[in-house]
């Protein structure tokens, strides 16, 4: 079982895109809205460095934006 966090914005077009290609491979995922969850996104940069949205963590490794190749390459491991 993989575990799977997206954090994302409201208005970001490639937080859709990594929500929906996990949707369409069947992958379970937990969405954290950092808008509404402040703490989460400090959290997140204190831990990777970076401001962006989309970031997915899969098991404990990071994806930065809209990237199906890492993605994938990370639920492999």
């Amino acid at each position: 079982m993989n575990n799977i966090t997206v954090y994302t914005t409201t208005q970001c077009p490639y937080c859709v895109m990594m929500k929906n290609f996990l949707v369409d491979k069947n992958i379970e995922f937990t969405e954290v809205n950092v808008e509404k969850d402040p703490q989460s996104m400090q959290r997140v940069v204190q831990t990777t460095g970076q401001m962006g949205v989309p970031q997915t963590e899969i098991n404990g490794k990071w994806v930065l934006g809209f990237d199906p190749n890492k993605i994938m390459d990370a639920l492999k491991k």
